[in-house]
């Protein structure tokens, strides 16, 4: 600790002590120079606790800008232990960086929602009704494939709503906003609001972080890098990711069994709103969440009971998660071909890790309603608070700094994003095949790759 000289009163800590707290219990953290206590604040803190031990003994004023409104500022204060921090440098990354923020902010363009919301709504409601009145109505198969693939297609845009909520407020009122999410989340996709939050701030924070990043923790069905067959520890999960022979086995073929796993991803999401739900770890709105569940699992059922057998049944699932496929393949096209690293993610290189770990589908205006905005990932990651129907406006401003910097903005079309994400699978799975590669063996893997 240094104490002011001359007629500076204030004290100060080097960047080497703020490191030392980062611990659960110690938890101090920088923003604009200013140090803040924020050990007791996990619990309470919107975003959970996860992203505090992310960045804690960091200057994070680049993460806060980013993720927090100008009404968040002044509920700094209670969090102030008096010290700021000593001899800390901006770069010209973040200055820049900070500068364009604040340029959108005094444009108002984290308001200008526009009628993206009612529309969307309206266009959910369409669908579903479609849905229902088709397969009430109708004994034909195909109508009712139709139909299976209007709901697939407002699942998509459910999601796409609820993550909008997730991140600004959409509606009138914060009140209002929850009861969104619960609705687009919970009740009409069966995925909960609590767990994609859970996941998806540490996501944004730690962007293609092996060990922090949780959607990049597909082990054993998918792995984007060969760091992973090293039995890596998830620090977001809290287990060690096991590279066993059945790993082995399945990522040796996984740029074959992508699209078809990605058909069946949403089983995958429904377990993991389950685990949660149900788990011992503290979960926000946890009975609203679950009441969310029991109102889609009492629907779904229901609408699918009144189909006339069990093969249409299936294929009406079949059909409908089919489409819902797109999106998740979409999800991956925007990271998984994209650089990666491990340890935690870095306040004083954030915007960097940014740029390095998304990547952008181009596509025309028209088709902005089918990828919800999330085309944009990079915009999105920058400024995760800005509407969607505003990040066209801002990519230009991005792909200048990025320019200025020499930083990567990889904008690729789907069909080139599909070839290099499966590029990417293809590199990791032949390199798991290796059998110089040590991992535990038994007698399947022996006779299906050692004898052919």
């Amino acid at each position: 600790m240094v104490v002011g000289v001359g007629g500076d009163s204030k004290k100060y800590i080097t960047l080497e002590e703020l490191k030392s707290h980062n611990k659960p219990g110690d938890l101090w953290i920088s923003i604009q120079g200013k140090v803040y206590d924020v050990s007791n604040w996990g619990n309470d803190h919107p975003g959970g606790e996860t992203p505090l031990l992310d960045l804690g003994g960091q200057d994070v004023t680049d993460a806060f800008i980013a993720y927090h409104p100008g009404s968040a500022w002044h509920h700094l204060d209670k969090f102030s232990n008096g010290y700021h921090l000593k001899g800390f440098e901006i770069s010209e990354v973040s200055r820049d960086y900070r500068r364009l923020a604040n340029e959108l902010n005094r444009m108002g363009m984290f308001e200008k929602k526009g009628h993206l919301v009612l529309s969307c709504f309206v266009c959910i409601a369409l669908m579903l009704i479609g849905c229902v009145m088709g397969v009430l109505l109708s004994d034909s198969l195909w109508l009712h494939l139709v139909c299976g693939m209007l709901l697939g297609m407002a699942w998509i845009q459910s999601a796409y709503l609820g993550h909008d909520s997730g991140h600004y407020v959409i509606m009138s009122s914060r009140g209002f906003n929850k009861l969104a999410q619960l609705v687009t989340g919970n009740c009409l996709t069966g995925i909960s609001m609590a767990w994609w939050k859970w996941t998806h701030n540490a996501h944004h924070l730690a962007c293609n972080s092996l060990d922090h990043d949780p959607d990049l923790q597909h082990i054993p069905v998918f792995a984007v890098s060969p760091k992973l067959f090293d039995n890596m520890r998830s620090c977001f999960y809290g287990r060690t990711m096991i590279f066993d022979p059945l790993a082995r086995f399945l990522i040796s073929y996984q740029h074959l069994t992508f699209y078809p796993v990605m058909i069946f991803g949403r089983v995958n999401l429904y377990i993991q709103t389950f685990l949660l739900l149900f788990s011992k770890r503290k979960v926000p709105d946890r009975g609203l969440n679950i009441l969310g569940i029991i109102v889609f699992w009492s629907w779904f059922p229901l609408l699918l009971s009144c189909l006339p057998d069990w093969t249409e049944r299936f294929l009406f699932v079949l059909v409908s998660f089919s489409v819902t496929s797109l999106q998740h393949v979409q999800f991956c096209l925007n990271h998984f071909a994209a650089n990666v690293y491990v340890g935690k993610p870095t306040g004083n290189d954030w915007f960097e890790k940014q740029t390095s770990g998304t990547i952008d589908i181009s596509c025309s205006t028209w088709m902005d309603w089918l990828y919800g905005g999330l085309q944009l990932q990079l915009e999105h990651h920058l400024f995760p608070r800005l509407p969607r129907c505003q990040l066209r406006r801002v990519a230009p401003l991005v792909r200048e700094l990025c320019k200025k910097h020499n930083l990567p903005y990889r904008s690729l079309s789907f069909f080139d994003a599909n070839v290099r994400t499966l590029r990417t699978l293809r590199t990791a799975a032949l390199q798991a095949r290796d059998l110089t590669n040590p991992a535990p063996r038994n007698l399947l893997w022996e006779a299906v790759n050692t004898h052919g």
